[in-house]
Formats: C-alpha cells, structure tokens, sequence
C-alpha cells in the first residue's frame, strides 16, 4: 500500500513537470508504427525513471534514518512515519496528504477526502468532509480555547456583612426585588494561555456587566444633601411609585484558572475559577409613580457613593457553548460609611462566542 501511495503522489508531482516539456519532436516525423512504439516506449522509460527514484529514496530512508524521522523524499513531499501509521504530505500548505493507518488510509485533498477501509466484508470507501476528518497534531500543538467571551443572563442582589439576604433595620429602602432584578453581562472578548496543553491554561477577557437593581419599597434613593450619605428618596407629590430601580453599568476583567474535559462527542466539559475586577462607567435611578391620577416618571443620575472599582470571585462550569455561571463580589456596593455595606453577587446561565 505505501509503494503505491509513493507513487500516486509522485504521478501527481510529475504531471505539471511533463506538461511544461518542449516538443523536442523532430519536423520530419513518420506517422507509422515505428513512431507509435517509440512514443510507447518513451512513457514507459519515465515511469521506471520515477519507481526507480521513488524505490531508492525508500531504500535510503529506512537504511540511514530510524523510524519516527522526518524526511523529504522528492521535493516537497514530506514523510512521517511512526510504529502506528505513515503519513505523507505534499505542498508547503499540505495540498494532499495520505495518511495510512493500520486497515484505513485517508487521502485529503483541500476541504475534501476520501477514507478508503479494507475490513472483514470488502473495501469500504467513504468521502469526507473537512469536519469529519480527525484533527492534525502532527508537529503542531493545539491551542488552549477559554470559555469566557459570550453574552449572560443572571439575576443579582446583594447580602450583607453577615452573608444574610434580610436587611437590618434602617436600612430597609435597599430592599430589593429579587424577580425583577435582572442583568445581563456581555463578555466581548477573550484570550488564553495553556499550560503546555489546551487542557488547562489561564483565561482571561473583557465584558461588560449591565446592572438593575429594582426596589421593592415605595423609594428611590439619593445623596443628602446635608450628610452626603446615601438615603431614601421619595419623589415630592408622588401618589403610588408603581416602579423604581437602579441601573449601573461596569467594565470587568476576569483571570481565571480553566480545566477542560473531553468527552466521547467533539465538546468538552469546562470548570474555571478565579478573580473578576470591575470599572464603574455610569449609574441612574429611574422611578414610574401616580401623580393626581396621572402616570409620571423621573431619571436622576448620579454616583450615589457607588464604590468606583470592586473586585471579587467568579465560577464557571459548562458543556462546549452552554453553561451557568456565578460572581461574588467582596467589595461593598457602596462607599465606606457612605452608605449601607452590602455585597453584591449575580448569576445566571451563560452562553459562550
């Protein structure tokens, strides 16, 4: 089988050789059968030059060098063989490669192949598509791949110092609904670095997180103007506050530790972990009320003694595009005795780029 692959490929490689010959045809020739014979003859004599060549670079190869070796046979055609398969490539950008492996050899031209299997009931032969042929590790290591960028869907809240989702007195106007208090983060871009395999490496992005904190109460809330704290807020002349919230936009950055594992299909099973850091951009409060019967609304924005940076714990785990998602932040919402210390936390489900 590998004699005949040799000489496949060497036919191939003569072709366009033998096309770009002049015509060193004499102008007097006879059109009798002594032309014929030499013409025979002629094709014959390069076909042995060719298995004569292709014979002794064999030879040679397996004389000189040890099994496992690379080596150019003819031109660009490169050879690796090892103790399970033999594998021959042609072109710099392996424009055809034929690679024999036990009973299966697979011949790749461009983004189509050919699978040829000679098993107990006959010859079988498949055409591949470039999906369906096995990945390539000869002399190439794999990139580690993280799973960070994509967009996510979560809910969020906060706990206090005592990690308790009840507020202490006082501090009730922070109460939130926890239903209606949605977010969602954008993730734009990832990268990653493995650890020697695209198994295991450290990941790394940047996103955006999209905020809203709605308010369960009758409030809003602002900065006194006299303290400078963060309060309550009530709109003046507002019957029934039928919706109030508050929306703060953040620029994150993970670095996280990730671990891959490969199942029986082409995804893998992803667990990552480590620290996620956040920019604050911009914040408002929006509230919708009754005023005398009529529907009104008013946005402030504002900083509202928001702490400007926080950092905090982030967790993931999922199946190739698909999986859930959780952050905790350790930095308070709020700055130091500027407001109420809670500690904001989200998650969701994620769905990765």
């Amino acid at each position: 089988m590998k004699k005949i692959i040799f000489l496949w490929i060497a036919a191939v490689m003569m072709l366009p050789l033998a096309a770009q010959q002049p015509d060193t045809t004499p102008e007097m020739v006879n059109e009798g059968a002594e032309a014929e014979e030499a013409v025979e003859a002629s094709e014959a004599g390069e076909v042995d030059e060719v298995d004569a060549a292709i014979e002794a670079a064999i030879e040679e190869v397996h004389k000189d060098r040890p099994r496992g070796d690379t080596v150019n046979v003819i031109g660009k055609v490169e050879v690796i063989e090892t103790p399970e398969s033999t594998r021959v490539t042609l072109g710099e950008n392996e424009v055809i490669i034929v690679e024999e492996n036990g009973d299966t050899v697979r011949v790749v031209l461009g983004s189509r192949g050919l699978s040829i299997v000679e098993g107990e009931h006959g010859t079988e032969i498949k055409v591949l598509e470039m999906d369906d042929m096995p990945k390539r590790t000869y002399n190439k290591k794999k990139k580690f791949r993280p799973h960070y960028a994509g967009l996510e869907l979560g809910m969020n809240n906060y706990l206090t110092p005592d990690f308790s989702l009840v507020l202490p007195p006082g501090e009730e106007f922070m109460d939130l609904n926890t239903g209606k208090s949605w977010c969602w983060n954008l993730n734009v871009v990832d990268f990653g670095v493995g650890f020697g395999t695209d198994y295991i490496g450290l990941a790394t992005g940047l996103g955006f997180n999209f905020m809203n904190y709605n308010f369960n109460g009758q409030n809003s809330i602002m900065k006194d103007p006299d303290t400078g704290e963060t309060v309550a807020y009530i709109p003046p002349y507002a019957g029934y506050i039928t919706k109030s919230k508050m929306n703060i936009t953040y620029m994150t950055a993970p670095l996280m530790v990730e671990f891959q594992i490969p199942t029986q299909g082409r995804g893998r099973i992803y667990i990552s972990g480590g620290v996620l850091g956040s920019v604050k951009l911009w914040s408002n409060t929006k509230v919708k009320y009754t005023e005398a019967g009529d529907k009104s609304k008013e946005k402030n924005k504002s900083d509202f003694n928001l702490s400007p940076i926080r950092w905090g714990f982030t967790a993931r785990v999922g199946y190739r595009n698909f999986g859930v998602y959780a952050n905790y932040y350790m930095t308070s919402l709020f700055k130091p005795t500027m407001g109420p210390e809670l500690y904001p936390f989200d998650l969701g489900l994620a769905f990765n780029f």
